[in-house]
Order: C-alpha cells, then structure tokens, then sequence
C-alpha cells in the first residue's frame, strides 16, 4: 500500500506543470547607440526573449568569461532564432562604437542575434542600477559579473552567475521555458 502510495505521488509531481519562473523587475524602453553606430530601440526586443551583460572592451578580469558565455549562447540558440543577446558596456568614455564593434567581430558575434551597446553614462546607469538592479555605472568599471534573463514583455525571469561552474545549461532551460509560454 506505501509503495503504491509512493508511486502514485512520485507520478503527479512528475505530471504537474512548472511553476513560471519568476518575474524580478521590468526593463522600461531605452535608446541606446549599437556597436553599428545606428541607435539601438529596446522596442526590436520586444517578443523576444534575451539575455543581457554589462562589460568593458578593455576588461582582462571576468568580461571574457562573461563574452565567452555569451558565445556559447550564441551558438547553442542558433536554432531559436527569437533568441537575442544584448552586451552593454560599463565604460561608454572608451567603448565608443567602433570598438565595440571590433570586439563583436574579435568575439564572432552575428549582428543580427548579438548587439553591443553603449551609450550616455547616465542612461547606462539607470538602466544597469535601476532597470536590471546589476549597481551603477560609475566610472569605477566595478560591474556585475551575472547575466540576466529578459522575456519578450521585458521582464527580468532569472539572473546567472557567471562564476558558476556552468550557468549555460540553466540558463538554456530557461530559455526554452520562456519560448513555450503564452505570449
């Protein structure tokens, strides 16, 4: 009798639906200046699920783990074409749009699925403080080393250490349980 129980418990938690991922905060519209020298407008995220950062081009501490995770997204979302990611730099003096698109092309980032953005200190830090809630852009180049989880409404669905030992495999999870919800 327990271990019909059992069996039957072990079935309906392994039948039930997953909760949602939760809902930290909502990214608000912003304009920004893309690695193309073009502005960039949230809005073309919009329905889109993505993945954010905020690095430096200049950075020899943990940007080119968070690149190189950024990378590897890339190329295992190859195939979820509404997949985008977004690298906001934390040093807009340097990383003007020219360098940043040197290091888009240093890193095989495909412009139509990865932007590098930069932009007006006070708008990146009210985007990074405020809308992402990663500290400020202050001009110390102190950053966040996590990647954030955005859904097509704009909404912060989860955050990833990137000294994990591999946040990928979670954070690939969770994108696909994102493209399944209802939009």
């Amino acid at each position: 009798m327990k271990t019909a129980l059992f069996l039957v418990v072990v079935l309906l938690l392994a039948c039930s639906p997953q909760r949602p991922l939760p809902v930290y905060g909502q990214i608000p519209g912003f304009t920004l200046t893309a690695e193309t020298g073009h502005a960039f407008e949230s809005r073309t995220l919009d329905g889109r699920v993505w993945v954010a950062d905020f690095i430096y081009t200049t950075c020899t501490g943990p940007c080119p783990r968070m690149t190189s995770l950024m990378r590897q997204l890339q190329t295992l979302t190859a195939n979820l074409p509404q997949v985008r990611l977004v690298s906001m730099t934390v040093d807009p003096q340097r990383d003007t749009p020219e360098v940043l698109a040197a290091y888009a092309r240093r890193n095989h980032a495909q412009p139509e699925r990865w932007r590098f953005l930069t932009g007006g200190a006070e708008a990146l830090h009210h985007l990074k403080r405020e809308a992402f809630k990663l500290g400020s852009v202050d001009g110390s180049l102190n950053h966040s080393t996590r990647l954030v989880l955005v859904d097509g409404r704009g909404r912060i669905r989860g955050y990833y250490g990137t000294d994990e030992d591999s946040p990928i495999q979670r954070l690939l999870t969770d994108i696909k349980r994102l493209l399944q919800e209802p939009s």
